[in-house]
């Protein structure tokens, strides 16, 4: 159903993102699967990996409004996010790095925001990523591993644990920690 509707779609953007498999909770089905999508219909993300405390944080997330379509910890992620947003009226980057400061568990994540259609926020722990840069810092291309994508690119940056990358087109990478502080 998914590749029919996109077909039949014009897409237009410069900032996508997918993952081509099931999530960990729930059963698989198109509800479960990734990409996940806020309440707010603001943030898109996708992740590799395993929230552990995602029972306890979408409690939480109920009690303060939020409904969620899946049964996945990936969709607890990016409410989670989504509040943080809301709460602390900050980046994208911000709301990203509060947030995986109350998960516990490994993820890969990247995360888009409408408002903000040209940047990608993508963070690590424990699950690998890696973040190609293509010619003139034009194009990103993010993965698990640098194989499907060191053909399309000049230079492969390795993230690492709770570590928090902004990709925006035309501009350098930038890397720092949960606490917002550049990488080396």
């Amino acid at each position: 159903m998914i590749k029919e509707k996109i077909a039949k779609e014009i897409i237009r953007g410069s900032c996508g993102i997918g993952h081509t498999r099931w999530a960990t909770h729930g059963v698989p089905n198109e509800i479960n699967a990734h990409p996940h999508v806020s309440q707010s219909g603001n943030l898109t993300l996708v992740h590799n990996g395993i929230i552990e405390n995602y029972g306890t944080l979408r409690t939480q997330l109920e009690k303060r409004g939020y409904t969620f379509q899946s049964q996945t910890d990936t969709e607890v992620l990016v409410q989670l996010i989504d509040y943080q947003q809301s709460l602390r009226k900050c980046t994208l980057a911000e709301a990203v790095r509060q947030a995986l400061k109350l998960a516990i568990g490994a993820y890969a994540i990247a995360v888009i925001d409408r408002k903000c259609p040209t940047q990608l926020v993508a963070a690590r722990k424990a699950s690998p990523l890696a973040i190609g840069i293509g010619e003139e810092n034009k194009e990103f291309f993010l993965a698990s591993d640098a194989s499907p994508i060191a053909e399309y690119t000049k230079q492969i940056v390795y993230l690492n644990d709770d570590e928090v990358a902004i990709v925006e087109r035309g501009k350098e990478l930038r890397v720092s920690n949960l606490q917002g502080q550049d990488a080396p």
